[in-house]
């Protein structure tokens, strides 16, 4: 299931979170923060192969975390954060509750 075919939100933070979920994914996604780059050079910091490298950019493309183009022989990757908003939205509903943990043990500390 790609990005495009997920059919509910459900569906699309499953695989942002999927994505999310690999240090080393992580760590392509921060680099692209800083601008696009080649594949070749995305995999140059890692201790794998580029083929290694390739199937975790394929798991950010399927999240739609990432926007590939080729040209020519040259694989080059962009960052797309946009659904990263569904998966924030979503961890932003919490905030309330640990906010309220919060204050409930803070005022428990002062009695």
């Amino acid at each position: 299931m790609t990005a495009t075919t997920a059919d509910t939100l459900d569906d699309r933070l499953d695989l942002v979170f999927q994505a999310l979920a690999n240090r080393t994914r992580r760590a392509l996604l921060q680099r692209l923060s800083r601008g696009a780059a080649r594949v070749t050079d995305l995999a140059s910091p890692f201790d794998m192969s580029l083929a290694a490298v390739s199937r975790h950019i394929s798991v950010l493309e399927q999240a739609g975390l990432i926007e590939r183009s080729i040209n020519g022989r040259v694989h080059s990757c962009a960052l797309d954060a946009s659904p990263m908003a569904s998966a924030e939205e979503w961890l932003s509903a919490y905030n309330e509750f640990w906010n309220d943990r919060l204050d409930r043990l803070a005022e428990f500390v002062e009695e």
